[in-house]
């Protein structure tokens, strides 16, 4: 059951996530719906859905955590949800994927980011061009 009053998760701007991204300082985590993934999502980014959302699931490499989805509503959700489960070092990007689009910035398309996993969210960002360690 996912928590959603703990915690407090640092709100991150587009420019936060392209730094994070291109450092390879962070792994983002997408949790809307599969089909919405597929149709367009940040490059790099995992699939996580926060229907099925389990915080101990997570990749834990050492990387910080930072959770998108559409605007920011159900990503903050993700986020407090990690902190009540005692994941520590979560963010959310505020405006999500819209933010993204609207900032003109690259969006792949398809499934070609896997549900995150320790080893999928690693061959998932080699794929896509980020250093996953």
């Amino acid at each position: 059951m996912l928590t959603f009053e703990t915690g407090d998760a640092e709100a991150l701007t587009r420019e936060d996530v392209k730094r994070g991204l291109a450092a390879g300082d962070i792994l983002l985590v997408d949790v809307r719906e599969p089909e919405a993934f597929a149709r367009g999502h940040i490059p790099g980014s995992v699939s996580h859905p926060l229907d099925a959302f389990e915080p101990a699931r997570l990749p834990r490499d050492g990387r910080r955590l930072v959770f998108t989805c559409s605007a920011g509503v159900r990503s903050q959700h993700a986020a407090h949800a990690a902190l009540a489960e005692g994941v520590s070092d979560v963010a959310n990007y505020q405006g999500g994927i819209e933010d993204w689009i609207l900032g003109g910035e690259p969006v792949a398309r398809g499934e070609d980011a896997p549900a995150a996993s320790g080893a999928d969210a690693h061959a998932a960002a080699e794929r896509s061009g980020h250093d996953a360690g």
